[in-house]
C-alpha cells in the first residue's frame, strides 16, 4: 500500500497537539496578533494583487470581504478568550450534594481546514482563528482554483508558524483526499452540499467531528411594502458582490405581484448606477472563477431561456476574461437549473408569488437554505415567514450583512450545513466541552450502592418523588 504523502505532517502534529492545548490565553493571543499583523501590513497588498490575479477580485472587495473579517474576528477574541478558556460552573441536582460540576474547554487536537475559492483568505484563516483560539494544531488546504491566493496564504503560515503546530499545503482533488485519509480529531470544510457528503463520509471513518459550512438557494422575498430603491440597492449589492460567487448571495427573489415591477425597474437602475459604463468595463466588478464555472453559467442561462424564461435585464458574458454581466430573469420554469441548482453567480431569477403564504410554500418545497431574506415592512408577513421556514441564517430588510457580526452563529441546516462558526461559536467548534463532577464530601449516591435492601429501595422512592 502506497505510503499517505502527508503522514508525517500529521505525525509531527499529532506528537504536539496535547502540548499546544496547554497553551495560555496569552500565547494563543500572540499567535492571532502575528496573523493579524501579517494580514494588515506585510501581506495585505501582496493578497490583493493575488485574488486579483486569480479572478479580478476589486481591492476594496478584498479588503472589505477577505482581510476585515479576519482583523474583526481576531479583535473580537482578544477581547472575549479569556472568559472563554475558564472552566465554567454549572448547577446540582440535589442529590448531588457535596459535589461541584463545570465545563472545562479543551483542544479537539489536530484539525484539518478545507477551505474553497471563492473566498480563499478569509475561508482559511477565519476557522484557523478559531482553532488557534480554542488551542489546536491545524493542517489547512485550500482550493487548486485560486493557485496565486494559495501561494500567497502558504508563505504567510510558512512565516508565523512552526509546521508541527501549523502547515499549509497546497494540491489538487488527490491532495484532499490524501489528507482525508487521516484520523483527524475534527475537520472543518467549507463548500457545495455534494462535496460535503463526501467529506461527512470520509470523516465517518475515523467517527472525525465536522463542520460543514455548505450553501444552497437562499431566498428573498419581496412584498410590496417594502421600500424598492432600499431593497434593490441591497440585493442588487448582495447579488454583485464577487461577481454573486458567495454562499449566502440571495439565489432568487420570491416578489409579490403588486411589487414585482417596480422592484425590477429599482434593481435595473441600482445595477446602472453601480456601473455606469457597463459592468464589463468597471473596476468594482470581479469575474467568474474559471472557464468551467462560466460555462456552467452559461448553460444554466441557455437551458432557462430555451424554456420560455425571459431575460429583463443583463445577460451578456466574455469567454475570454470570464465576464459574466449581472442578470435579471423571470418565468424561469422551477424544474430548471437556475432554480434547482445553486446559481454561484450573478444571475437572479425572479418568481412571482401571490402573497407571503406562497413564497412559504415554495420555500419548504426546496432543501433549507443557508439564509433566508426578508424585504418588508409588514410586521405580520415577517413573522409568518419566519415561524414557517427554516433556514441557517436570515436577515430582515439586508441580505449578506449577518456574516459580518462576530456575536452571531453563522452556519446552515441539514442540507446547508452543520455546526456553527464564528466567535465563541467558532471558538466551541474546535473545542470539547468536558464535564466534570468534583466530589468534596460523602455522595448519596453511595448510599444507593449494593447490596440492595428495603431501606434503600424506600430511600430510592423518596428520591423519585421529591428530589427532581
Amino acid at each position: 500500500m502506497k505510503a499517505n504523502p502527508y503522514q508525517q505532517l500529521f505525525d509531527d502534529q499529532m506528537n504536539r497537539f496535547l502540548e499546544v492545548g496547554k497553551t495560555t490565553y496569552k500565547e494563543r493571543v500572540s499567535k492571532l496578533r502575528k496573523l493579524k499583523n501579517a494580514l494588515e501590513y506585510e501581506y495585505r497588498q501582496p493578497l490583493r494583487e493575488a485574488l486579483f490575479s486569480d479572478f479580478g477580485k476589486p481591492f476594496l472587495e478584498t479588503d472589505l470581504t477577505e482581510i476585515y473579517p479576519i482583523l474583526a474576528e481576531i479583535k473580537h477574541i482578544e477581547r472575549h478568550l479569556r472568559d472563554w478558556m475558564r472552566p465554567k460552573k454549572v448547577g446540582n441536582p440535589l442529590p448531588m450534594i457535596g459535589s461541584r460540576s463545570y465545563i472545562e474547554y479543551e483542544s479537539k487536537g489536530v484539525c484539518l481546514i478545507l477551505s474553497p475559492w471563492n473566498f480563499p483568505v478569509n475561508l482559511t484563516f477565519d476557522p484557523l482563528v478559531s482553532a488557534i483560539a480554542a488551542g489546536n494544531c491545524c493542517i489547512l488546504k485550500p482550493s487548486e482554483s485560486t493557485p496565486a491566493t494559495s501561494q500567497v496564504m502558504s508563505e504567510i503560515v510558512s512565516a508565523l508558524f512552526d509546521p508541527s503546530e501549523i502547515t499549509l499545503v497546497q494540491g489538487e482533488v488527490e491532495t484532499a483526499k490524501a489528507l482525508l485519509e487521516l484520523p483527524f480529531h475534527h475537520i472543518f470544510f467549507t463548500g457545495s452540499p455534494a462535496v460535503g457528503k463526501h467529506i461527512m463520509e470520509a470523516a465517518s471513518r475515523h467517527l472525525s467531528s465536522v463542520t460543514l459550512e455548505l450553501g444552497g438557494k437562499s431566498p428573498a422575498f419581496v412584498d410590496e411594502t417594502a421600500s424598492m430603491e432600499t431593497t434593490a440597492k441591497r440585493l442588487a449589492w448582495g447579488k454583485c458582490l464577487n461577481a454573486g460567487q458567495i454562499c449566502v448571495a440571495p439565489d432568487y427573489v420570491l416578489v409579490t405581484a403588486k411589487a414585482k415591477d417596480a422592484l425590477v425597474q429599482a434593481l435595473e437602475n441600482q445595477l446602472k448606477s453601480f456601473f455606469p459604463q457597463g459592468a464589463s468595463s468597471s473596476a468594482s466588478y470581479a469575474r467568474i472563477i474559471n472557464a468551467a464555472h462560466h460555462r456552467r453559467l452559461q448553460d444554466y442561462l441557455k437551458s432557462a431561456v430555451s424554456q420560455g424564461a425571459k431575460i429583463l435585464y443583463g445577460g451578456g458574458y466574455s469567454e475570454e476574461n470570464h465576464f459574466f454581466e449581472p442578470t435579471l430573469i423571470e418565468n424561469v420554469p422551477e424544474d430548471s437549473a437556475l432554480l434547482q441548482e445553486e446559481i454561484f453567480g450573478p444571475v437572479l431569477p425572479m418568481v412571482t408569488v401571490k402573497d407571503v403564504d406562497e413564497a412559504v410554500d415554495y420555500i419548504n418545497r426546496k432543501p433549507r437554505p443557508l439564509a433566508l431574506y426578508t424585504f418588508s415592512k409588514n410586521k405580520g408577513a415577517i413573522r409568518k415567514l419566519s415561524a414557517n421556514t427554516r433556514a441557517g441564517t436570515a436577515c430582515i430588510n439586508h441580505n449578506v450583512v449577518h456574516l459580518s457580526n462576530n456575536h452571531l452563529p453563522f452556519g446552515g441546516i441539514n442540507n446547508s450545513g452543520i455546526g456553527k462558526a464564528h466567535g465563541h461559536h467558532g471558538f466551541l467548534a474546535f473545542s470539547n466541552e468536558r464535564a466534570t463532577v468534583r466530589q468534596y464530601t460523602a455522595s448519596s449516591v453511595d448510599l444507593l450502592m449494593p447490596p440492595y435492601s428495603d431501606l434503600k429501595q424506600r430511600m430510592m422512592d423518596a428520591t423519585l418523588r421529591w428530589f427532581k
